[in-house]
């Protein structure tokens, strides 16, 4: 096991043992306070339990080697792993909206509320510390499991810091309404971020495109090479933390086979570093002025299209 998988492992092993505690704590608390809104924290932290454990499966089981039946490695199931914790958040978020709507209709009373501050006051430091860790560990390995659930825990932070203070604002004015508005407002926030998280992980399931600054750092590395004299068919795609680049390179049609051969070595080499991890194949075309003709007949044709 290399130094990255147990980093990534470690990460996500501590953002589980996290969510489990918090969960435990604030379930004990809105229970005691009978708050809807610490209520929905605890239910928040409860998905989170789920999110970590997704992503600790993400990270073992996208490290493993690619073999007969999976050729291209596992990556994917980190995305699949980011992609089950929004649908798990969009799931949560009906109920949230659902409850803000009926306390708000029917009321409710709340006590113990100094149990909810000290909770919330001790939620809001360790959700920054842990949450700051596992997403710049996920950051810095590529893995959108950690990357979504540090995102997770970030959020946990900030709602966390608003419900603190939502609940000071309680005990001193008796305003309870604030309570039932706050788990809506919670829970509306929550959709956003899964939304995004969803939408990320559903573009690198279907096989999207990498990004336009790493295609034009393809595009770089190619343009580079004095001996290439075009290239074609350019295909990207992401799986985990690993991107997969094939393209065409056009070379001098009497160059030897051990001449082209050391170029598009060169070139793959050069484009694996750029974007480590990655995985780059290339394959070389001799130059044939007849389909050179025709190709640009067919980029000149996109492009008035595209326009």
């Amino acid at each position: 096991m290399n130094a990255e998988v147990r980093t990534k492992r470690r990460a996500a092993i501590l953002s589980l043992g996290y969510n489990l505690t918090a969960a435990g704590v604030k379930l004990v608390a809105a229970l005691l306070t009978g708050s809807v809104s610490l209520l929905s924290e605890a239910l928040h932290s409860a998905v989170d339990v789920v999110a970590s454990f997704f992503a600790y499966l993400g990270v073992r089981i996208g490290a493993t080697p690619p073999d007969e039946q999976h050729p291209y490695g596992h990556g994917k199931v980190e995305t699949l792993a980011g992609f089950g914790e929004s649908i798990l958040l969009m799931l949560i978020v009906g109920y949230l909206l659902i409850e803000g709507i009926r306390r708000l209709i029917v009321g409710h009373t709340l006590e113990r509320l100094e149990w909810g501050m000290g909770v919330m006051a001790l939620s809001t430091v360790t959700s920054l510390l842990i949450g700051q860790y596992v997403w710049r560990t996920g950051k810095r390995t590529h893995s959108l499991a950690l990357m979504s659930n540090g995102q997770h825990l970030m959020i946990d932070f900030w709602t966390s810091l608003g419900l603190l203070v939502a609940l000071g604002v309680i005990y001193f004015t008796g305003w309870v309404f604030v309570d039932a508005l706050l788990a809506m407002a919670i829970g509306i926030w929550l959709l956003s971020g899964a939304w995004r998280l969803a939408t990320r992980a559903f573009h690198e399931l279907i096989d999207h495109c990498l990004p336009q600054e790493e295609l034009e750092l393809i595009d770089r590395i190619l343009r580079a090479e004095p001996h290439l004299l075009n290239y074609h068919d350019l295909r990207t795609r992401r799986a985990g933390a690993m991107r997969y680049v094939d393209v065409h390179i056009v070379l001098p049609n009497d160059w030897s086979l051990k001449q082209a051969h050391d170029v598009a070595d060169a070139l793959e080499k050069q484009i694996e570093q750029a974007l480590r991890p990655a995985e780059v194949t290339i394959h070389v075309d001799p130059y044939d002025p007849d389909r050179a003709a025709l190709r640009e007949q067919k980029n000149l044709y996109r492009e008035i299209l595209r326009h």
